[in-house]
């Protein structure tokens, strides 16, 4: 059961969720217990029915903060839920009423040591946007330079760390309760979330991840990147370069201003595809408010509060996968697709590997301006799903990103191809993963750490000598889930205990009841006996009923 400090919290969720028709959710938790007795019936009837995917949107979206960002990274797991939750949670909107300025002078002063019309020569009390973490307003430094302050909103950190806290127990109850918590590891995936979500919170964290981006891309005249001003930034404010220009899905205004949108486009896929396969990390958030085009042609980028990473083997490993794709190498990709993936149980490897030549063989005949990256991504990962592998979230996170850049690359321009722009640039990665250069240093790397281990090896041979004439040396092995194995077989023999208890209790009353009690007299001990009787026959039937309920039967 929840833990009692959250206790309210969990009614809140509990009372929210039913209404919005996934009371099955919470019997299944074991949580019906926290909902009135008015509510454990069921959902009312609505006067235009929903879907559940619209239904668990607004549910999340009722829910607050942390449950908008859960849904929101939801919506990136293709590998967990079907397409209509993917597409609808994908809707969810971040966008809540802004706080009062009282409110956020007060957080400006606590974090800077002064009142707004102090600390800036200027400062615009109506913000330019406002979402659940923060929002942000103009402003001008007593320097001259135009800015905008972020502010995170009061109390939104107490509130999100009460969530994390609820969401964790819940993932922890969906473990232990049913096969689908188990066979993907919810308690996991919640602390996955949870580090994510408190990194999004920690501004100076987003500032760092600016200066990151700016480093690596300063030789790019293409991308822009905001300055940062650390004087003005702590965890919950964050003072950056205010970008000017036309957010780049504005069609219209782009092409007022004579903008190439055919160039736009292309720079705008190179910079993701370099993101990934050449610096190692990308910008997560890529919706056309973080994006803003300037007069130059220069694409402007903005928010770095969630940033997704991929490491050296993950990269190798989707350049040799997007290869395989390309030459229609079944057994290569299978290969690739099980070593990115975490693998739950036993694999069907031949069911796999059919399924993947089937969806080659769609795609075979196809010219390679038809091929649509979403379209890809959306059948791998729904492959991954079908056999229980579990994908990472930050592949899941550069899936989601690849086709949003996408969709951006075909609407700036109709006559855009995804596939044909970024097949090039696919071989030019697998092929500086393998130049001579590359080489040299992974074999001065390897010849180092040879170095290393042959150094140390007479060291650790000694004394694994010296454990094995003491006979001191032993083996640990791990047994994972002992606590709700033992559990299970602790219930299993209480059960077996009572039922062979009650049986004989049966038996014996049966007897004493004849011996006390026989035909034609009736006295206390015949009716000590007879009520003794029935009661161990009610207690009998209640408990084969719940062998029944268990679906393990008698």
């Amino acid at each position: 059961m929840p833990t009692r400090r959250n206790l309210g919290r969990y009614q809140q969720v509990a009372s929210v969720l039913t209404r919005h028709g996934f009371g099955w959710l919470l019997a299944e938790l074991g949580l019906r217990d926290l909902l009135p007795l008015s509510q454990r019936v069921g959902r009312t009837r609505e006067e235009e029915p929903k879907t559940r995917p619209v239904r668990l949107r607004l549910a999340f979206e009722e829910l607050g903060t942390a449950f908008i960002k859960v849904g929101q990274l939801l919506s990136t797991r293709s590998d967990l839920l079907p397409p209509a939750y993917i597409a609808e949670l994908s809707k969810l909107q971040d966008d809540t009423p802004p706080a009062s300025y009282a409110q956020v002078a007060a957080v400006l002063e606590a974090e800077l040591g002064a009142p707004p019309e102090k600390v800036f020569a200027e400062f615009d009390e109506k913000p330019l946007a406002s979402a659940s973490i923060g929002q942000v307003h103009a402003a001008r430094l007593h320097s001259g330079e135009d800015v905008v302050v972020k502010v995170q909103r009061p109390g939104v950190e107490a509130a999100v760390e009460r969530d994390l806290d609820v969401l964790r127990e819940v993932a922890g109850m969906a473990e232990t309760h049913t096969s689908f918590g188990r066979e993907y590891g919810v308690v996991g995936l919640a602390d996955e979330f949870a580090f994510t979500l408190r990194c999004e919170l920690k501004y100076l964290r987003e500032g760092q991840n600016a200066d990151r981006f700016r480093e690596a891309f300063a030789q790019d005249p293409v991308l822009y990147i905001p300055q940062v001003y650390w004087d003005y930034t702590t965890d919950r404010v964050i003072v950056q370069e205010r970008l000017r220009g036309i957010k780049a899905d504005d069609l219209a205004a782009l092409k007022e201003a004579g903008i190439d949108q055919k160039k736009v486009a292309a720079d705008s896929v190179r910079l993701t595809l370099e993101q990934m396969f050449v610096h190692g990390f990308f910008h997560a958030d890529p919706h056309p408010g973080n994006f803003f085009v300037q007069d130059n042609g220069c694409i402007g980028m903005m928010d770095f509060g969630m940033i997704g990473y991929l490491d050296e083997p993950l990269q190798e490993g989707l350049s040799r996968l997007f290869m395989a794709l390309f030459k229609g190498d079944t057994e290569r990709m299978m290969d690739e697709l099980l070593a990115m993936g975490a693998v739950k149980g036993r694999i069907d490897r031949p069911g796999l590997k059919r399924d993947l030549a089937h969806m080659l063989i769609c795609y075979k005949d196809l010219a390679a301006k038809d091929l649509a990256a979403a379209r890809i991504f959306n059948e791998i990962t729904g492959m991954a799903r079908r056999h229980h592998l579990v994908l990472s979230s930050d592949l899941l996170l550069m899936a989601r990103v690849m086709a949003i850049s996408e969709g951006v690359g075909t609407r700036l321009d109709p006559d855009f191809q995804f596939v044909p722009f970024a097949t090039p640039y696919f071989k030019d990665f697998w092929l500086q993963r393998r130049s001579p250069e590359r080489i040299r240093e992974k074999l001065s790397e390897g010849s180092v750490e040879m170095a290393e281990l042959g150094l140390e090896l007479p060291r650790h041979l000694r004394r694994f000598l010296t454990l094995a004439e003491r006979g001191e040396l032993g083996a640990q092995v791990e047994l994972r889930n002992m606590d709700r194995i033992l559990s299970t077989l602790q219930a299993m023999a209480n059960r077996l205990a009572m039922s062979i208890l009650m049986s004989a209790l049966i038996v014996g009353l049966s007897l004493f009841l004849h011996m006390f009690a026989p035909e034609g007299t009736v006295g206390y001990a015949g009716w000590f006996f007879t009520a003794s009787f029935i009661a161990a026959v009610i207690f009998g039937l209640w408990l084969l009923l719940g062998f029944m309920r268990s679906g393990r039967g008698p």
